[in-house]
């Protein structure tokens, strides 16, 4: 057997490790009571953080690689909109079960409905994230190409990038995407220093560690899950061993994965937790 063979990855590769730990999170984060079973829930908590950096990497690869970019938006786009509601689901409340007993209580009281409703915007699906983030690069990518004949176009081309990431990172926040700013300028990062992969590490201990992280409350206590967002830096790793090639073209089971995924934990929780 050839480890280092085994060891390369390409981009099917790198998806099945993002939606692994993706998976792996969101039963954490769903099914697992971190009062009542800390380290494991941590556990499944930690492996998570792999998984946006390696989203965010096949992102800025994609856009490199992709022949319609309109097309790759339209497709982000429209799994954002078909993954909100099982995103909702899923993560109501952070407890399947109470989305049910919610509505039973509109029924009961209308006016409860307002709270409801809060929760259900509280935060968007990644999906969202990835979408804006896309966008982002394309727009500062028709800039640079544009202002790009001497010094003075290219502290114009700057100055847009600067003003295009604040209002896109703003729109992010607004609608509460899933990593909201952070998550864009991860995207940034990764499409302004793509042949850096220390770099790129710097940019995701910097991006999680400044604004994911409770630095102070961690040294009182020691408590973990105040620095988990640094694991992230970890992603690097099986990026780092990226061979540049496609792989497998399975590219819509990826897509369908991760509302359907959301879905069924659900409806899994559902059954388990009690209904109405």
């Amino acid at each position: 057997m050839d480890i280092r063979k085994d060891l390369i990855m390409d981009s099917f590769k790198l998806k099945l490790i993002a939606i692994t730990a993706m998976a792996i999170d969101h039963i954490g984060a769903v099914f697992i009571s971190q009062t009542d079973y800390y380290w494991l829930n941590f556990a499944c908590r930690a492996i998570g953080r792999l998984a946006f950096p390696i989203f965010v990497f096949l992102i800025v690869e994609g856009f490199y690689h992709t022949s319609n970019i309109k097309r790759y938006l339209t497709r982000l786009g429209v799994f954002a909109l078909i993954s909100e509601l099982p995103f909702d689901l899923a993560f109501y409340k952070h407890n399947t079960v109470n989305i049910l007993t919610d509505i039973n209580k509109v029924l009961e009281q209308p006016s409860y409905f307002k709270i409801v409703l809060d929760n259900l915007l509280s935060a968007q699906n990644v999906f969202f994230t990835l979408f804006l983030g896309l966008l982002l690069i394309a727009l500062m990518s028709m800039v640079e190409n544009k202002f790009n004949k001497n010094v003075m176009d290219y502290t114009i081309a700057n100055s847009i990038d600067a003003a295009l990431t604040l209002v896109i990172c703003g729109i992010a926040y607004v609608l509460r995407t899933d990593y909201d700013v952070a998550g864009i300028l991860m995207i940034v990062s990764f499409y302004l220093f793509r042949e850096s992969k220390a770099t790129r590490t710097i940019c995701i201990l910097v991006i999680m560690g400044s604004m994911y992280c409770d630095w102070n409350y961690f040294f009182q206590t020691y408590d973990l899950y105040n620095i988990i967002s640094v694991v992230a830096a970890l992603a690097m790793i099986p990026i780092a061993f990226y061979n540049g090639e496609k792989g497998k073209n399975i590219k819509y089971m990826f897509y369908i994965f991760y509302p359907a995924h959301l879905l069924l934990f659900f409806i899994i929780g559902t059954i388990l937790f009690g209904v109405l």
